[in-house]
């Protein structure tokens, strides 16, 4: 498979709990809107082999100014941590972005066994196996992309982006992105996606500043790599073992 991986600069984070009052005023929404395209090497603006779906992109600004630092900002204290639900061999959401310092729960809703790993770049853990109607948990404690899958079901996998940053969103399947509550100014824009590779997206980065007057940050070309495969190894680095028989449905 390959991995796209971009390294993301570490700052610190003050994380407790507050009450509503220690939380930031209620800012307006800045929004992006992403395009994939299938494009000829050297043409990043031609929208003639557009992707339909443009889903799954993770954009997220970081602070450029001092008054808006992440380093200030709490990590208020949520009633239900995000999940990466396991259902019907699949994992959902199939990309989830998170704020470094956010624990995630992964609940096995599936009637059989599970296991989740990530041993790649990002967040590296191995949950191994765990029954139908139980929940694990993991701390997000670093910045970076973690490639997850399950050790039983070569089809299952999905990715947890955590960033350095409250700022950020992920496109819809018509590419649209809403990063809500962003105050006022300047902001170094990054993003992520599966399907494009690292040196392109380093090349998007860029600074981009919001204001009241200013809170559209513009289309996003993504180039989708022609090379991408979903394929993997299991966490022993060796091919998964196919099911005893064609027809029959492993559990």
């Amino acid at each position: 498979m390959r991995r796209t991986f971009i390294r993301l600069s570490s700052l610190v984070f003050l994380v407790g709990c507050v009450g509503a009052a220690g939380l930031p005023p209620q800012n307006k929404a800045a929004v992006a809107d992403v395009v994939i395209t299938r494009a000829k090497v050297g043409d990043t603006k031609s929208d003639a082999d557009r992707v339909p779906d443009a889903s799954n992109v993770a954009v997220w600004l970081a602070p450029l100014d001092r008054n808006n630092a992440t380093g200030t900002v709490l990590l208020p204290l949520v009633a239900k941590p995000p999940e990466l639900v396991q259902r019907h061999k699949t994992f959902e959401p199939h990309v989830l972005v998170v704020q470094v310092g956010t624990l995630v729960a992964f609940p096995n809703k599936d009637p059989f066994f599970h296991n989740i790993f990530s041993l790649y770049d990002g967040k590296r853990f191995d949950l191994g196996l765990y029954e139908a109607g139980t929940t694990r948990s993991v701390l997000f404690d670093r910045p970076g992309v973690s490639f997850l899958f399950c050790n039983i079901h070569a089809e299952m996998s999905a990715v947890i982006v955590a960033v350095d940053t409250p700022y950020f969103g992920l496109s819809d399947r018509s590419g649209h992105v809403i990063i809500p509550n962003l105050p006022e100014g300047r902001y170094q824009l990054n993003v992520w996606y599966e399907r494009s590779l690292p040196e392109i997206l380093r090349g998007l980065t860029r600074v981009v500043t919001i204001s009241d007057a200013t809170r559209n940050v513009g289309v996003i070309r993504i180039p989708e790599d022609s090379n991408f495969t979903p394929t993997h190894k299991n966490k022993y680095g060796l091919d998964y073992v196919p099911a005893p028989h064609p027809d029959y449905d492993y559990p």
